[in-house]
């Protein structure tokens, strides 16, 4: 695999921390601006319209930069937004630094872009896991490091942290990215007919369902796993790295998965583990092993959908991909606000501990849009046995 999957990597490392880092220190947060959990919950809801909303113009805009330029433009906005964030002495000022950093997630679907273009559609899959295994070592390393700095120090002080970061991903970036790559900006011709495929539309339509199963349950993850186990800040941490390290070994599996099985096959028996999970999260309170094995077993059904789901919109339109996944990340950040936003109307009557209920329905809508698209699957290459 070629060595700038894993500089995209670590600096997805970074953005992820960033963007995930509030949900386990919302209560501290919360206590520190004046405000309720669930309000303070709503850092992630506005974060995740943000990349929703302005990452797809974002792509639209740089389409016509170097891809150099465009990455370390958007990084430069991430890192501004959490400076902001970090100095916010009101929940709207943080508000407006989490719009900053949700418009600098755009880097993600550029890197995207740029893996598709430069790895063989064989390897593709394992190519765009490696990519994303950024973002889930974000919940292996940086939200575990986050929550227990936050709990210690203050609630600033992991988002200070990743402001920090974003400064040697910077000059890495700088050093040695290539001042030209041969990747697709933003392709207008054909990028109507590629949207309009029921294949690439059941992709987003999945994406979305599915992030507001897991969001409806992750926006609030700090305080569910202490309903469901009396915790301390570092057994919550030491918890939310088991979690974090199953969302690795998801990805890596998710990615080898697609490429040896196929997306659709792959994800149909990741999205039955996650529904079941989801269903049995609450009856293992009180018994603190059992509930990190389901969420070990969430972990790795959750994050082994994202390579096959971006391999299916790469293999549908490779020449509209940018746009294509920037759009499926739209989905995943609107699934990701309604997810926080549906669960949190429903704290005051179900409790934290019975939370993941909330997310059931929209997971068996995502596990049928699998089987709605059967008769006309996405042709993807895959290796010969």
């Amino acid at each position: 695999m070629p060595p700038l999957l894993y500089l995209f990597a670590l600096t997805n490392l970074v953005i992820g921390t960033g963007a995930f880092v509030l949900t386990g220190i919302l209560v501290p947060m919360s206590d520190s601006l004046g405000v309720s959990v669930a309000a303070a919950g709503q850092a992630m809801t506005v974060y995740a319209l943000s990349a929703a909303l302005l990452a797809p113009l974002l792509v639209v805009a740089t389409g016509g930069w170097p891809r150099k330029r465009a990455m370390l433009f958007a990084l430069a906005l991430f890192a501004m937004g959490c400076v902001l964030s970090a100095l916010a002495p009101s929940l709207g000022m943080l508000l407006v630094g989490r719009v900053l950093m949700g418009a600098g997630s755009v880097f993600s679907a550029l890197a995207s872009g740029v893996v598709v273009a430069i790895v063989d559609a064989p390897r593709r899959g394992r190519a765009l896991s490696i990519n994303f295994l950024g973002i889930s070592l974000s919940y292996a390393v940086g939200l575990p490091l986050g929550t227990w700095l936050g709990f210690g120090f203050g609630w600033r002080t992991p988002v200070w942290l990743v402001a920090a970061c974003c400064v040697p991903m910077a000059l890495l970036l700088v050093a040695l990215l290539p001042a030209r790559i041969e990747a697709p900006g933003i392709a207008f011709r054909g990028l109507r007919q590629a949207a309009a495929q029921p294949a690439v539309q059941r992709v987003w339509a999945r994406t979305l369902l599915y992030f507001i199963a897991i969001f409806s349950v992750f926006a609030y993850c700090g305080p569910v796993l202490q309903a469901l186990n009396d915790l301390t800040p570092t057994q919550l941490s030491l918890v939310l790295v088991s979690f974090g390290l199953s969302g690795v070994a998801g990805t890596i599996v998710g990615g080898w998965a697609a490429d040896r099985f196929g997306p659709t096959r792959s994800m149909r028996m990741q999205l039955l583990a996650l529904t079941a999970t989801m269903v049995v999260v609450p009856f293992t309170q009180g018994h603190l092993a059992l509930s990190i094995l389901v969420f070990v077993v969430w972990g790795v059904a959750g994050f082994g959908m994202m390579a096959p789901q971006q391999l299916l919109l790469a293999s549908a339109a490779p020449q509209q991909a940018p746009m294509l996944m920037s759009l499926n990340g739209s989905m995943l950040y609107v699934g990701t606000a309604l997810g926080a936003a549906i669960s949190g109307a429903f704290i005051g009557s179900l409790g934290f501990a019975r939370l993941s209920w909330v997310g059931v329905p929209f997971a068996c809508l995502a596990l049928a849009t699998l089987w709605m698209g059967q008769r006309r699957p996405v042709a993807v290459a895959t290796p010969s046995a």
